[in-house]
């Protein structure tokens, strides 16, 4: 068996790294696709985006905005109908932004379920106040 895949009984918790956890969970449309069938890459950018912002808001206590997106990476495609889930967990938390990995997860074929990960990225975010001006996190003794 492939190592990437497994059995009906496995979930998308099952492949998600440690301390990463669920943020956001959607299945892609029709609409979502290029012409070879599989999701356009920028769909998969704008949901790790959303998923990464999520995480990195909550460590923040309000608002962020992206500055960098430091690594992307499509391991495998994703098709109209995959369960897809971005798993989050936060690297790095300094004075004043948060860099957040986050791992996608597909579950396809619900007659004969397998599940893969199908991209991954690490991004980086700024807190902003509600000027949209950079400001400081407050301190939390737990956050890496």
């Amino acid at each position: 068996m492939n190592p990437n895949t497994t059995g009906a009984r496995s979930h998308a918790t099952d492949h998600a790294s440690p301390g990463h956890s669920l943020v956001l969970r959607v299945v892609p449309m029709p609409a979502d696709v290029h012409a070879n069938g599989d999701l356009f890459g920028g769909w998969v950018m704008a949901q790790v985006e959303i998923a990464g912002g999520i995480c990195a808001a909550r460590r923040a206590r309000g608002r962020v905005a992206t500055v960098a997106v430091n690594a992307f990476q499509f391991r495998q495609p994703i098709s109209v109908g995959d369960v897809v889930s971005f798993y989050a967990c936060i690297e790095r938390s300094g004075r004043t932004s948060v860099t957040v990995h986050v791992e996608v997860i597909a579950e396809r074929n619900p007659a004969q379920p397998v599940v893969v990960k199908v991209t991954e990225a690490t991004l980086t975010y700024v807190a902003i106040d509600d000027s949209g001006l950079k400001r400081e996190i407050p301190v939390d003794p737990a956050a890496p």
